[in-house]
């Protein structure tokens, strides 16, 4: 029986391949890969790039297409069977990764080819060789028998625990929903909510509305609902998910987050580190856990003057204190108040199929490249589209999947994620290929799913990063695109691109009123961009407590007296936090970014690259947002170099000078000069 995942001459096959062919495929490549490896390091002849490294890099690459739908589809499908197969799987490619990694004769091969290649200096080939050798290091091929035998150990571990987290915030969300039949109840919540929750009310043979706990709802109900008692409610669920105050203590992700600190603790001491975060930053770019603190806290320190006057404006105007789940509805409210702003009227002009072409005809502007919709691909779900990128001449230089829509059983968030990297050392080139994920509204039955500016602002965010993966003229697949460039670098491009969603060209072109197809009109524009800054300093405090949380703990943590995660969040929220959280609220359980994701140790990189961004963007303000030569000089030097070059030195080769934290603090409207 041919295995479709095993056909990587084309796109994945997603109308063929099944839970059952993951296994196989994986056992048979990876064993493959090792006999061939076994091979390559018998032959004393295999010690330069062409021979040992690329070799390697195409075996790498291979796996990586085998995995990447199977990791993408149990994200995005509500699916037992994907789980399961992969939750099985992932064990092989943990063991796999690091008994490479840890293999001392290619370890050995790397040094002799980095040597080699000091003396010809090729950037590209020199940068994925240093990058190996600082990894093979990161995972402990210096260590003695016993402690990479128990580094293994731990990796293993910790990928299992980390999926079992995720999992439990995924089924504990699942698991929860609100039928509510009294209309009074329901006053405020916009129509397309509405209208989604009568349809799920239906299909559970239910009167009224049944509300479940996806992002889009969450944050409708918060934001518009009238009803304070519904408000608390959803903020209760969401703020409780995967903890001991879920429906079911199987999801309780407390001995899960115990665990994976441990486990990551000893990871960093085996390897010489005081501590996980000081581990973390041996691939970013700051310097030092002490550097990073600083960053954050001066951030805050300089923030939380303008959000004290913010929260007492909005209490004022509420003529009450703010309990958690009213912060948005009166910071709503007191927009279109002050500045007769509303998201609701706003989100009329902006059906999410129109928004997404717009964004694609600023691409075109910006970057010279066009995008064109390809109908008869393969895909996972009838929201699904396909869309390939070209340059000026008409080239296919990448491609990408959209799946913009919130639906049960999907992971809530955005992202997006490699499904081919780009690559050319087999004498076959192959561009790269991405998926971009959302949690719009879904659909209504006419079709339309309406954008906040929230949401507008999501979607340019993860194009960003699609460019970054697509726009990379590295043909080495470690170092192509978003690969092996530092972790706190890898948002620049992303927050870089939110910015345009300022602009009223920009935004006019994304726009079609639903009913009359004009475009979104200046005066309401202005009065978006009047309000733009209500709400900033609140705002980045709490980005900023979730990044001093993450790090903090990932430095304090202490095996012989363990952390506790709920104590440490409610200090930090003495310090930084103006609006008092409940005692039920347990955020930790569910912070998917440092607990299952890749930003452990690492959230304060959102902070440190929108600080980058703001000041790339400034370049674009000083010469005119659509400067050709700017734009042109922006990809050369930040989104086609990949990890070849240090990435302080290509953001210096963009803008001139390093960066500052002045762009930023002026574009949130807390630094006036």
């Amino acid at each position: 029986m041919k295995n479709p995942l095993l056909d990587i001459s084309t796109l994945p096959k997603f109308n063929e391949i099944k839970p059952n062919h993951v296994l196989p495929a994986i056992e048979k490549t990876i064993s493959n890969h090792r006999q061939k490896l076994n091979n390559l390091l018998s032959d004393d002849k295999n010690q330069d790039f062409n021979s040992l490294v690329a070799p390697i890099e195409i075996m790498e690459h291979e796996l990586n297409r085998i995995w990447s739908p199977v990791s993408h589809l149990q994200s995005v499908l509500g699916s037992k069977d994907w789980r399961q197969a992969y939750i099985k799987a992932l064990p092989l490619l943990t063991k796999h990764s690091t008994e490479t990694s840890q293999d001392a004769r290619l370890q050995r091969a790397y040094s002799k080819v980095s040597s080699s290649l000091k003396k010809e200096m090729n950037n590209s080939e020199k940068s994925a060789v240093d990058q190996a050798l600082k990894n093979f290091h990161l995972s402990g091929v210096d260590l003695a028998k016993n402690k990479k035998n128990r580094f293994k150990e731990i990796m293993q571990e910790l990928a299992a625990v980390q999926a079992s987290f995720e999992h439990n915030v995924q089924d504990s969300s699942d698991a929860w929903s609100l039928n509510i039949q009294d209309p009074n109840e329901i006053l405020g919540i916009p129509q397309q909510t509405l209208e989604r929750a009568q349809e799920d009310a239906k299909q559970k043979k239910l009167n009224g509305w049944v509300f479940n706990l996806n992002y889009p709802t969450y944050h409708a109900i918060l934001t518009y609902a009238d009803n304070q008692s519904l408000r608390e409610k959803l903020y209760r669920a969401w703020a409780t998910r995967g903890s001991d105050q879920s429906k079911d203590p199987k999801w309780d992700n407390s001995e899960n987050i115990e665990k994976i600190l441990a486990l990551r603790h000893e990871t960093a001491t085996l390897l010489g580190f005081s501590n996980f975060a000081e581990y973390s930053l041996a691939t970013k770019m700051a310097e030092s856990t002490e550097q990073v603190l600083e960053f954050l806290w001066d951030l805050a320190n300089r923030s939380v003057e303008y959000a004290d006057k913010e929260l007492k404006a909005i209490q004022k105007f509420a003529a009450s204190d703010l309990q958690p789940w009213d912060v948005a509805y009166w910071l709503e409210k007191y927009k279109e108040a002050h500045f007769s702003f509303s998201n609701e009227e706003m989100r009329r002009y902006f059906p999410a199929k129109k928004t997404v072409n717009g964004l694609f005809e600023l691409a075109t502007k910006l970057f010279g490249v066009s995008l064109e919709q390809k109908k008869d691909i393969p895909i996972w779900h009838e929201d699904v589209c396909y869309f390939e990128l070209k340059n000026f001449t008409g080239e296919v230089i990448g491609g990408f999947y959209t799946d913009l829509y919130a639906r049960n059983g999907k992971r809530s968030g955005a992202w997006i994620s490699e499904c081919i990297n780009r690559q050319k050392l087999n004498g076959k080139k192959e561009i790269p290929v991405g998926f971009l994920v959302c949690n719009f509204p879904p659909c209504d039955e006419s079709g339309l799913s309406l954008l906040t500016h929230d949401d507008i602002l999501t979607l340019f965010h993860e194009f960003g990063h699609m460019l970054h993966h697509l726009l990379t003229r590295i043909d080495i697949p470690s170092i192509s695109g978003i690969n092996g460039v530092p972790w706190d670098a890898v948002e620049l491009p992303s927050q870089f691109m939110e910015n345009f969603a300022w602009n009223y060209e920009v935004l006019k072109n994304c726009s079609s009123h639903i009913h009359t197809g004009d475009y979104l009109p200046q005066d309401l524009f202005n009065k978006l961009e009047k309000s733009r800054n209500v709400g900033s300093g609140l705002a980045m405090l709490r980005q900023l407590e979730f990044a001093i949380f993450d790090f903090s703990l990932h430095t304090e943590f202490k095996p012989e007296a363990p952390i506790s995660v709920l104590n440490l969040i409610k200090k930090i929220r003495k310090k930084i936090s103006l609006i008092k959280h409940p005692d039920y609220n347990r955020f930790p359980h569910a912070f998917t970014h440092i607990f299952s994701g890749g930003y452990a140790a690492g959230y304060y990189s959102y902070k440190w690259a929108e600080v980058l961004a703001a000041d790339a963007f400034s370049a674009f303000e000083e010469t005119g947002i659509f400067n050709e030569e700017t734009a042109k000089r922006f990809r050369t030097e930040i989104l086609e170099v990949g990890g070849s070059k240090d990435i302080m030195e290509a953001y210096v080769s963009f803008k001139g000078r390093k960066p500052t934290t002045n762009a930023l603090l002026r574009q949130n409207g807390i630094l006036t000069k």
